[in-house]
């Protein structure tokens, strides 16, 4: 039954370095803008030390808007984007565009949760003692919800996985594209459970990894 597979592992190596070259770049990106993107969520939302309705209402539309499309959508939207941004619109480079857009609206929503969840008194305690706004940010607000924005790190790296395997449609490589060439295309059963099994791995390790790093920071 297997009788495909080890013509394909060059094939199937290239596929799963490829899908790791999309995660590590739109993780970077999501959590390089994504974080910053949470932080003003939180501080301009209703009740917040830096309220403004205005600027909140405007960020708030804009990731839940990016949000809202499905990603195979947004995945042909951005094609242009793409275009101009890295010369082409095919490989793990160009597909890791829209998924870092896609990563930073959604992981900017679970900093922006992560950051609710720190009690009020902890922070109006820090003002009480004369704390700056970025010393507020870091040494309290990012250092209390440090386990939780490890949780949703965890959570956004499992969704990219499974985004990253419909950017094969469109020849952005990976396990995807593998499943969708030889497994789908060609009839080739062995090949599909394989990738279905590599994808569960992958899962499974992400998540593990995840929990075990976000016990570690849980001071509470």
């Amino acid at each position: 039954m297997f009788d495909n597979l080890l013509s394909l592992m060059p094939e199937i190596g290239l596929a799963i370095v490829q899908t790791g070259v999309m995660l590590f770049i739109s993780m970077c990106c999501a959590v390089l803008f994504g974080i910053p993107l949470g932080v003003f969520l939180y501080f301009t939302g209703r009740g917040q030390i830096f309220e403004r309705p205005v600027l909140f209402r405007i960020t708030n539309y804009v990731v839940n808007t990016v949000r809202s499309l499905p990603f195979v959508i947004l995945l042909v939207a951005l094609i242009p984007l793409t275009r101009v941004m890295v010369g082409t619109t095919i490989g793990p480079v160009a597909a890791a565009v829209p998924l870092s857009i896609a990563s930073t609206a959604y992981f900017a929503r679970l900093v922006e949760q992560s950051l609710r969840e720190v009690p009020k008194g902890v922070i109006e305690a820090a003002l009480g003692m004369g704390a700056t706004p970025l010393q507020i940010t870091w040494k309290v607000l990012l250092a209390e919800a440090r386990s939780g924005i490890v949780l949703g790190i965890t959570l956004t790296t499992i969704s990219l996985l499974s985004y990253s395997a419909m950017a094969g449609i469109v020849g952005g490589g990976g396990i995807g594209d593998l499943a969708i060439r030889f497994g789908y295309y060609r009839f080739q059963t062995d090949v599909m459970i394989l990738t279905v099994i590599l994808l569960i791995i992958f899962v499974q390790i992400i998540q593990f990894s995840g929990n075990f790093l976000a016990r570690l920071l849980d001071k509470r």
